[in-house]
């Protein structure tokens, strides 16, 4: 058997044992055991990829399959991988894993609830394995419909209103994709929906490129909180619950990069590099607009949802900068920023699951109460600004770098302006870290809480470990995605 199917066979047994489990103690050792396997799978396959590539493989995806699914359209389930996937496939694992014990205590409707997050894992997993656009886009919505339950029945705040307006502005982004998925593959006359086989053919005609680059780039761009399509961001963070938050950010919102990389920029060369300057200046204006609304925010959630925005506008601002350097830095990116943003989002989630309150106001010197929790928040914070030693520090500097080896003075002066978004970062961070970590304690009834229990410390050391890892050592995860980064550059480029 492919080893890239068990990334879809292993939720689908999670999902029926699940709907057979009776309890709480069945329902949880479900997730624990299913979580840990996909992370173990994610490990080894990762361990193998490298393992083929030092060894001299030739293609660039391995562990390509095929079988047909709808032969009038030569719909086919093609899967198949490269070192970019492999990257996104065991962050999609660590936050899975760790989601799991974050959502340890969480109540009511347990069952109902690790129902509906291992099918958001499910689409995540079969999303980053595909490659068939056609197969891609449907495990793309099996990601995003499992959304609207778990923030509207298990969020809080204006949950209903922010699950619906998630949804919308997705499934909206979701109209554009499917537009631009139908008109490659009508436009280019391809007789396959295979994203090698398209663009081994290298054929797609300008016209058809100008007209569907765009619309591809802003159906992705939606989820990758794109100015001016973000404002579903915010409002979906701060509604929804410690995991849903962790696995939105730290995960599903990576689907835009991907989905802008693997199919708008690596399908449709020609318009990407002519058109790439109307969304460069969309991406720099939604990092610095999402630094600066983060100042801005009282709300711990807000505030690390509108840095959300910042940090993945760098992501897709990076790609459009269309370096080999920068394209690297990207999806350094990705990864730093999903186990970063997880790392924030538990965190909030455990304070606020104690004091009832994410309003930065009422909060003050908690770490004289909960200080294994405290000191877990700044680590965060400083990996966040980017902090040598952290990821942050090893992506953004990538970026930058990247982006400024572009010679002329457009895309020079944009990346200056991006380069603000590191000091309007230290800001926010270092007043929140200040405002609700030191100081005396105001409210009298927080002197009475207890500190991080042995799930929520788990949850935050595996974050930990890995943002420091990631930082301390990042070669081998650059010599991971080198390959899939340099066939990219080499379309855009030729």
């Amino acid at each position: 058997m492919n080893i890239l199917n068990l990334f879809v066979i292993i939720p689908m047994i999670m999902l029926l044992a699940l709907w057979a489990s009776r309890n709480l103690r069945q329902t949880r050792s479900v997730m624990v055991v299913g979580s840990t396997m996909l992370l173990l799978l994610a490990a080894y396959l990762t361990v193998d990829f490298i393992a083929q590539r030092n060894a001299g493989a030739d293609a660039e995806f391995l562990y390509t399959a095929s079988w047909q699914w709808y032969a009038p359209l030569n719909i086919c389930y093609s899967i198949g991988v490269d070192g970019i996937s492999v990257a996104m496939i065991l962050l999609s694992a660590i936050i899975v894993f760790t989601g799991t014990f974050a959502s340890w205590k969480l109540q009511p409707l347990t069952k109902e609830f690790f129902l509906w997050y291992v099918l958001l894992s499910l689409g995540v997993f079969g999303f980053f394995i595909s490659t068939d656009m056609f197969t891609m886009f449907m495990f793309y919505e099996t990601a995003l419909i499992p959304m609207y339950l778990l923030i509207g029945v298990w969020g809080s705040g204006r949950k209903e209103y922010s699950a619906m307006k998630l949804t919308l502005m997705l499934m909206g982004g979701s109209a554009f994709l499917l537009m631009g998925i139908l008109g490659i593959y009508f436009g280019s006359g391809a007789t396959t929906m295979n994203i090698l086989e398209i663009a081994a053919l290298a054929n797609i005609p300008a016209n058809i490129q100008y007209i569907f680059f765009p619309i591809i780039f802003l159906g992705f761009g939606v989820l990758g909180a794109l100015f001016p399509f973000h404002t579903w961001s915010p409002d979906g963070h701060a509604s929804a619950p410690t995991s849903v938050s962790m696995l939105h950010a730290g995960v599903l919102m990576k689907l835009g990069g991907y989905g802008c990389f693997r199919i708008a920029m690596y399908l449709l060369p020609q318009a990407a590099n002519d058109l790439a300057w109307i969304f460069i200046i969309l991406t720099t204006i939604s990092v610095v607009y999402g630094a600066l609304s983060a100042i801005s925010q009282t709300d711990l959630k807000y505030i690390n949802a509108y840095s959300s925005v910042s940090h993945c506008g760098l992501v897709l601002f990076a790609l459009l900068m269309m370096t080999r350097t920068s394209c690297t830095g990207a999806i350094l990116q990705m990864l730093s920023h999903g186990l970063m943003t997880a790392l924030f989002f538990a965190l909030i989630g455990m304070i606020y699951g104690r004091t009832h309150t994410r309003d930065i106001r009422e909060l003050s010197g908690l770490m004289k109460v909960m200080p294994f929790l405290s000191v877990g928040y700044i680590i965060a914070g400083l990996a966040n600004l980017g902090l040598p030693g952290f990821s942050g520090f090893v992506a953004e500097m990538t970026i930058f770098v990247g982006s400024f080896e572009q010679p002329d003075i457009f895309h020079r002066t944009v990346t200056i302006i991006a380069c603000t978004s590191i000091v309007i970062t230290a800001v926010y961070i270092l007043r929140v870290v200040g405002k609700i970590l030191y100081g005396k304690v105001k409210n009298e009834h927080h002197l009475t809480l207890d500190d991080a229990t042995w799930d929520e410390r788990f949850t935050v050391i595996c974050l930990i470990i890995c943002v420091a890892g990631l930082g301390i050592a990042p070669m081998w995860v650059s010599s991971l995605i080198e390959g899939g980064v340099g066939n990219i550059f080499n379309i855009l480029h030729p």
